[in-house]
């Protein structure tokens, strides 16, 4: 199973044929967003021809989504491009919340300690810039002043018009993602729903220096509460690089307010950004609200972008439809409580991103575009209601432990259990098929003097097996790692991590030495067990004890024999 290079035996859902001859487009992407960005990011790491198409001339200079979080920093982790986002990034350690000008509560964000990464915040405008920066190392830009005008597909692939200011381009590709936003093309030319609707409310936006000392990396919420207990009057300020900076919503001055309708499928935030005609708020509109509710007097200044939206809630019907399928805004919009919008559309990119690249190589098994659909649509769908109930209700709506409620805003309990790829039995200790592997540290070898983390090994590979062995050697596990080689020649990297801190000696696949037990104990393991890593994180299975047969069928799942 598993073809290396390109076959045109390949084989996809539907049993379409893969053409892979000719040396046109695998993937057009059409949106650079952070969405898109990722997808072709992605793709291109793993060979693929991919185009990227944008319809703005240039990047926006908005803060609009913000927070990054820390399951996303997970994934810039195994991009490699980690180190530059946090380089750009503010810390977010918790919330400051105000009640009719008192201290009433403060949240601080903190996680177990195995967790790699906190939140953060980063204008979106710096995440854009970061991923294009990897884009561009392998030697793909970004084609901006391109629209998608139309498509059509077939069962060999997607004829795609194109128009920029050069005129009129008719693109074959084999596979049409569409990460264009609300108002999708894709979506729409899909004929996919987009059912939900919007909050009555109008809110302002801008991103303004606010001249308080209050704790660095706290977000602030400041409420105003009439004779009955309802909140009549709120601010809320998001910490932005650079001092004193702060990107604030709260209530829409009269005179700014709109149409009660708002758009069809739009997603709020962009409503009035840049568009002028008197709905950008001025900074005497942000000063007034802050004079009503800043726990300190304050002055804004600098301002660098103002909005006013309208919070929309939306969710399609479907993510795609055989070689066209779409991701991020264009198939999920919601409020932006707890910034859940672009980290899930980010993972969508990411879900999805190592599936096509199988697929266009020839080696993707029947349903495995199918699973993007089956795993990715109900974390849309609960994303859409967990935000607007946190929204219309605070986060007291979905009541539960701090910490598991701390891990979910972080998308570190997003899974994929019930997923028809992955094989989730079992009710023992330690994640299971279809939860995200969890970070360790502490791991050994020889020769290098240094401890390292599972993720360090993890970085930058597609399938990983690892072999969790109780005794000094990984003997045993030779005839294991051979029928995953033979089966899978060159797509699945195998390493052993041992409890027993013996000799090290030859070995039939690399060893590493769970010295102080973080293996173990995160992965609720004592006995001989197999993990298969997906490329994206998540665990295809875990198999207790390892079996060449029942790992070479959850292969078969993935890869095409």
């Amino acid at each position: 199973m598993g073809r290396r290079g390109r076959s045109c035996g390949g084989r996809v859902p539907g049993d379409a044929v893969v053409d892979t001859s000719g040396s046109g487009t695998d993937v057009l992407v059409v949106g650079a967003g952070p969405v898109g960005l990722t997808a072709a990011c992605e793709l291109r790491r793993r060979g693929v021809r991919c185009r990227l198409v944008e319809r703005l001339p240039a990047r926006l200079p908005y803060a609009k989504a913000v927070g990054v979080q820390p399951r996303t920093l997970e994934l810039w982790d195994r991009m490699g491009l980690v180190r530059d986002a946090l380089d750009l990034a503010v810390p977010l350690r918790g919330q400051l919340t105000y009640v009719n000008g008192v201290a009433d509560s403060r949240l601080e964000l903190v996680l177990p300690p195995e967790v790699p990464y906190g939140f953060a915040a980063l204008p979106q405008y710096e995440t854009e810039r970061v991923l294009e920066g990897l884009l561009n190392g392998f030697g793909t830009g970004i084609e901006r002043s391109t629209e998608l005008v139309s498509f059509a597909q077939d069962g060999e692939g997607v004829t795609c018009l194109l128009r920029a200011p050069g005129g009129e381009e008719e693109v074959r590709a084999r596979f049409l993602v569409g990460c264009d936003g609300a108002h999708s093309t894709v979506r729409k030319g899909l004929g996919l729903s987009f059912e939900g609707g919007a909050f009555p409310e109008e809110y302002m936006l801008a991103d303004v220096e606010l001249g308080w000392d209050l704790p660095y990396g706290y977000a602030v919420r400041a409420m105003h509460h009439d004779a009955r207990g309802e909140v009549d009057d709120v601010l809320v300020c998001i910490p932005l690089p650079g001092a004193g900076r702060y990107r604030v919503s709260m209530k829409v001055a009269p005179e700014l307010a709109g149409d009660e309708d708002g758009d069809e499928d739009g997603d709020g935030i962009e409503h009035g950004l840049g568009a002028g005609g008197g709905r950008e708020p001025g900074l005497a509109d942000v000063q007034a609200v802050l004079d009503r509710l800043s726990p300190q007097p304050t002055t804004a200044s600098a301002l660098r972008w103002s909005s006013v939206f309208r919070i929309s809630h939306r969710l399609v019907d479907r993510y795609g439809d055989g070689r066209v399928l779409i991701a991020g805004d264009a198939a999920h919009i919601h409020p932006p409580t707890g910034a859940q919008g672009m980290n899930t559309g980010i993972q969508d990119a990411w879900n999805l991103a190592w599936k096509l690249a199988l697929a266009v190589d020839g080696a993707a098994a029947p349903g495995l575009l199918a699973s993007y659909d089956a795993e990715r649509r109900p974390v849309g769908e609960e994303v859409v209601g967990r935000t607007v109930r946190h929204a219309a209700h605070g986060v007291q709506a979905d009541p539960g432990d701090p910490r598991t409620l701390m891990l979910r805003e972080a998308q570190l309990l997003v899974g994929y259990r019930g997923s028809p790829l992955v094989e989730d039995a079992g009710d023992g200790p330690g994640p299971r098929g279809g939860d995200r592997a969890p970070d360790c540290g502490g791991l050994t070898r020889a020769v290098a003097t240094y401890p390292l983390r599972l993720f360090d090994l993890l970085r930058g590979r597609e399938h990983v097996l690892v072999l969790y062995g109780p005794g000094p050697t990984a003997d045993g596990f030779g005839p294991l790692a051979a029928a995953v080689r033979d089966a899978a020649p060159g797509r699945i990297t195998t390493f052993a991590v041992l409890a027993d801190t013996g000799a090290d000696g030859a070995s039939p696949v690399p060893v590493f030495r769970d010295g102080q037990g973080e293996f173990g104990r995160l992965y609720g393991v004592r006995e001989p067990t197999a993990f298969l890593v997906r490329p994206d994180g998540y665990l295809a299975a875990r198999l207790a004890p390892p079996s060449a047969p029942e790992l070479l069928a959850h292969l078969a799942k993935v890869l095409a024999p």
